[in-house]
């Protein structure tokens, strides 16, 4: 008897699952290896907020309640932080689920969607998973080419993502620069600025994003996350800024009970720690300068950074590197994924880590021609 399957749409056959950082835990099964740090998917290397930790062992024995569907006391917190109203933010399981949230409301099929090259997958997923298309811009010098992005809109054009600090490159666009792209961009465009780094951004160029959404803006989105500088990864935390009637729409394709309620209680906490915010960001800037030290002494050419990781050319396979590096017992991530088969990123670490990942990359340099 031929089995036969039940056939999947043919929308999402071209969809490349997306693959994550390794994990320690796995290079540990594999390799046999107890020390292992991972520097390959921009986690804050300090940890979480201790009051975060905290909030967590208190709320634990509360989880067999359903959370607040509508996070209603992390809006709060957020809308009073943000200087915004809580109509005009949107809270997702993850930035990621926000961006899924994104093409399921505006996105139909034949829609394009135009995103940087390189820059983050999940762009390009919240297109293809609703039968759109995702138009690729090339960056010019590891930035996105705004100029050429806006040149691509078309009457098909439904979202455009500008990653500000830019994954995997960590460069900026400037207030400037977004100024002049807003005013190119039709009203019909919904304009995603994805800001999972800002809190590292140390350049006075940055643009002040939460204006154009307080200003009334009704074509433009802020996403944020609480997984980056916060520490929270592994509890799921975003959300966006825009109109009210973009969160409206949002909300009719977000799932009941998406953020869970110990994550709620973690992110409100996390957000009133501001010496731990300030703290991470001391730790990234020390860090920052030390590789960028270490690089250049290395002879590496590196992509200045605006985020917690740094883009740098080894002059080698990506993946042999990567490979070495791993039975040594440090993670990071190859730069073939973004198509720069012989480039690295790595996250900056706390003082110690960031020493042993350049101990480690010494040693594999010279093994690999």
């Amino acid at each position: 008897m031929v089995k036969s399957y039940p056939a999947c749409r043919e929308a999402i056959l071209d969809i490349k699952p997306y693959v994550p950082g390794k994990p320690i835990e796995e290079v540990q099964r594999e390799l046999g290896i107890k020390d292992v740090i991972k520097l390959a998917s921009n986690e804050n290397p300090l940890g979480p907020s201790p009051d975060a930790v905290m909030a967590l062992r208190e709320a634990a024995e509360k989880i067999y309640l359903y959370p607040d569907g509508s996070c209603y006391y992390l809006k709060q917190a957020l809308a009073a932080k943000l200087e915004v109203s809580e109509e005009q933010l949107i809270i997702g399981n993850g930035t990621d689920e926000i961006l899924k949230m994104l093409g399921e409301a505006f996105v139909d099929p034949g829609d394009e969607v135009i995103v940087g090259d390189p820059t983050f997958s999940e762009y390009e997923f919240a297109a293809q998973v609703m039968g759109g298309r995702a138009v690729k811009v090339p960056c010019r010098d590891f930035r996105l080419d705004l100029e050429a992005m806006a040149g691509a809109v078309g009457p098909r054009t439904r979202l455009v993502f500008l990653c500000n600090p830019n994954n995997p490159t960590g460069t900026i666009v400037s207030q400037e620069e977004v100024d002049v792209f807003l005013n190119r961009v039709p009203s019909h465009v919904l304009v995603v600025l994805d800001e999972a780094y800002y809190e590292y951004v140390t350049s006075p160029a940055y643009p002040d994003s939460l204006a154009y959404v307080r200003d009334g803006r009704p074509n433009v989105i802020v996403l944020r996350t609480f997984s980056k500088i916060y520490g929270l990864a592994g509890l799921r935390v975003g959300y966006g800024i825009a109109h009210p009637e973009v969160i409206k729409a949002l909300n009719r394709v977000r799932e009941p009970f998406n953020v869970n309620s110990l994550a709620q209680v973690a992110a409100r906490a996390a957000l009133q720690d501001e010496y731990h915010v300030g703290k991470s960001r001391e730790v990234n800037n020390e860090g920052k300068e030390f590789l960028y030290e270490q690089f250049r002494a290395l002879g590496l050419k590196y992509v200045p950074t605006e985020s917690n990781f740094i883009f740098v050319d080894i002059g080698r396979d990506s993946r042999e590197v990567f490979k070495k590096m791993l039975a040594k017992g440090v993670i990071v991530r190859t730069g073939d994924i973004f198509g720069y088969p012989t480039f690295l990123r790595i996250t900056i670490g706390t003082r110690r880590q960031n020493q042993r990942l350049i101990d480690a990359l010494r040693e594999v340099l010279s093994e690999v021609p």
